[in-house]
């Protein structure tokens, strides 16, 4: 019986999806735009990075064709010399919106048709009976923010106020979430992750995937940061996926980052949280050099969806990608015989694209393994497939949706 890792590449986008001109995203490419950035000089920054992505290790597993599938074009720079040791393709996703929850559901073989709830671009944004019970729950003297913002611009606005006040600044986004922050000394850590209990709660009737605790610290005078411990509260699964049947039958689980937060913790067996992609990726590939025959280590790297999606940063996005390739000769490693290796998204977060939010986008697919037959694996026309694969590799019977390659 085999083993497999997954890792989930959050918000590397290969190339808007079929229907990204419904989501506004019509052209949006997170990893060609990211390299023609870098061909032309506009993803380099003094002391981090400069010239042309690199990401050769990538590339040689199909990367560069794996986008040039998506999106009609080769990025610069990602044109594999020689053979290509790996399968590759990409995969469209056929789960409504682009957040994180539906894309992994999705990638473990639960598309999820149905659409989430969004709060209005408006001022306020949230329903006055939501912010009047979350205030009467959590006891609190009122909140801050109540609006669409960047969730570093307004820890920056409001956080001496919200140390001044003892209200929390809570706001909301493009996506299907509702989001707190709150000073980790001054308010309370474990106070936020219980005030974040009570408004996913309260959210649910909306339909909200996640509600997302944002602690920081800091003061006004030396610059406001946010930690490490930050915590996903979203709503379960509807149906059973690729990890619940991995549980059900008595297979080891391994989930690392924030992987059980986004599963709601059923199915996901051992968790692991680490800050940044370096201690997710390292704390991965030590559980799976420990993993029994027919296990599965899943690993979510959030860092480029979070620390430079988001912010709009071309440089430190290229710059954390070729940080990861630079870790693909020892995944390469420690797979032994039998052994699987999937290198995939969730969504894309184009860092060149208008506003701060996820962009609807075809993720790449990349496998590889001691016994893993290279070659083209073409258009997936869901993320689903990847479940179905893995379940096949592992033994399982079929899940419900997808077809393995």
């Amino acid at each position: 019986m085999a083993r497999a890792l997954l890792i989930v590449l959050d918000s590397v986008g290969i190339g808007g999806a079929p229907d990204a001109a419904a989501y506004g995203d019509a052209g949006a490419d997170t990893l060609g735009h990211i390299a023609e950035a870098c061909a032309e000089g506009r993803g380099d920054r003094d002391g981090l990075r400069a010239g042309p992505l690199r990401v050769p290790n990538l590339t040689a597993l199909g990367l560069g064709l794996a986008a040039r599938g998506s999106s009609g074009r080769l990025p610069p720079s990602l044109e594999p010399v020689g053979d290509v040791g790996g399968a590759y393709g990409h995969a469209v996703e056929t789960a409504a919106g682009k957040d994180t929850p539906s894309g992994h559901w999705e990638i473990a073989g639960l598309p999820v048709q149905e659409a989430w709830g969004y709060f209005l671009d408006a001022k306020p944004a949230f329903p006055a009976e939501l912010t009047r019970n979350l205030i009467a729950a959590g006891s609190l003297p009122g909140i801050l923010g109540d609006c669409h913002a960047s969730g570093t611009a307004i820890i920056d606005r409001f956080g001496d106020e919200h140390i001044r006040t003892g209200k929390p600044i809570c706001y909301t986004s493009a996506d299907s979430v509702f989001q707190i922050a709150a000073h980790e000394e001054a308010f309370g850590l474990e106070r936020l992750y219980g005030l974040c209990r009570i408004a996913r709660d309260l959210c649910d009737p909306y339909r909200i995937g996640r509600v997302i605790a944002r602690p920081f610290v800091g003061s006004e005078a030396e610059g406001f940061r946010r930690t490490g411990n930050r915590k996903d509260y979203a709503t379960p699964p509807p149906e059973e996926t690729l990890l619940d049947r991995l549980t059900a039958a008595g297979r080891n689980v391994v989930s690392v980052g924030k992987v059980g937060d986004i599963f709601a913790h059923r199915g996901t067996g051992r968790e692991i949280k680490a800050a940044g992609n370096a201690a997710c990726l390292d704390a991965a590939l030590q559980a799976f050099d420990h993993l029994t025959e027919g296990g599965l280590v899943f690993v979510n790297l959030v860092d480029f969806d979070t620390e430079h999606g988001h912010r709009r940063d071309v440089p430190g996005y290229a710059a954390e990608l070729e940080a990861f390739d630079t870790r693909v000769p020892e995944i390469l490693d420690i797979l032994g015989a039998g052994d699987l290796c999937i290198v995939t998204a969730d969504h894309g977060n184009d860092p060149t694209w208008t506003g701060t939010e996820h962009t609807r986008e075809q993720v790449p697919i990349l496998v590889f393994g001691p016994d893993i037959r290279s070659g083209p694996i073409g258009r997936r026309e869901t993320f689903a497939d990847i479940g179905a694969t893995l379940a096949r590799h592992l033994g399982l019977p079929p899940l419900p949706a997808g077809d393995p390659w």
